[in-house]
């Protein structure tokens, strides 16, 4: 989590905690935490008026959540480039709030084209734009997780709706968080302070059979969203300590 540059586009919004962002408990939610992210990434890149720079499908996602968001908060969203690649480009999203909140976020996001779905270089408008905030870190696509489930996880299906697909017609990344949530719910020793790591393999298609997979430890779990047909890793994740 590298810290706001001091020069370089910083792109800065306001955001309330609402009624459907928080848990019964009143955190705000991973899954709300990452629609923030993804509207204001969409926001800058409105504002920065690049043409043709839509086409983007998040790989690697991480929040760190020191103090969680609370009901009604008002966040403060500060986002940038923290480096890039070839193909895709690191986002970051520092979220602090009016009442304590410490929220940052990292995803690396990768450039396809919209009609082909095949990855594209950065654009030389795209690094002109963002580049000087990267400061010249370069970073890596590269997946760490596991992409199959121990023997002895927890599996059990999981229904998709029609609310959770995205113009692209995939499970929005956002709404794969809610699969995290309820991981969460069901290990009470996950609790903040903790960093929550979600990857994408494989988009998630109408028509998926998919079932999630899930060990607990006393402060940690991990889930794995496989389809039971075709036995694909579509998502893994893991939340633990904030060391």
């Amino acid at each position: 989590m590298v810290p706001v540059p001091r020069t370089g586009r910083v792109f800065e919004r306001d955001r309330r905690v609402r009624f459907g962002d928080v848990s019964p408990g009143g955190r705000g939610r991973f899954d709300a935490l990452a629609g923030y992210v993804q509207d204001v990434a969409g926001d800058d890149t409105a504002d920065a008026a690049l043409p043709d720079e839509s086409a983007w499908v998040v790989r690697r996602s991480v929040f760190e959540v020191s103090v969680p968001a609370a009901f009604r908060e008002l966040l403060t969203l500060q986002t940038f480039c923290s480096g890039v690649g070839g193909r895709w480009a690191e986002r970051r999203v520092v979220m602090r709030g009016d009442r304590g909140a410490v929220i940052d976020s990292c995803s690396l996001w990768v450039r396809i084209d919209a009609e082909t779905g095949r990855p594209r270089p950065l654009s030389e408008l795209f690094l002109a734009t963002y580049g000087e905030a990267a400061g010249g870190r370069r970073v890596s696509a590269r997946l760490q997780h596991d992409t199959h489930p121990p023997s002895d996880a927890d599996t059990a299906p999981w229904a998709l709706r029609f609310s959770d697909f995205d113009l692209l017609g995939h499970v929005n990344n956002a709404a794969s968080w809610a699969i995290v949530e309820e991981s969460v719910a069901a290990a009470p020793g996950v609790r903040p302070p903790y960093r929550a790591t979600l990857e994408f393999r494989e988009p998630i298609e109408r028509g998926a059979s998919i079932v999630v997979s899930r060990t607990v430890t006393a402060d940690a779990a991990r889930l794995w969203v496989n389809d039971s047909r075709t036995g694909a890793n579509h998502l893994s994740a893991v939340v633990g300590p904030l060391s």
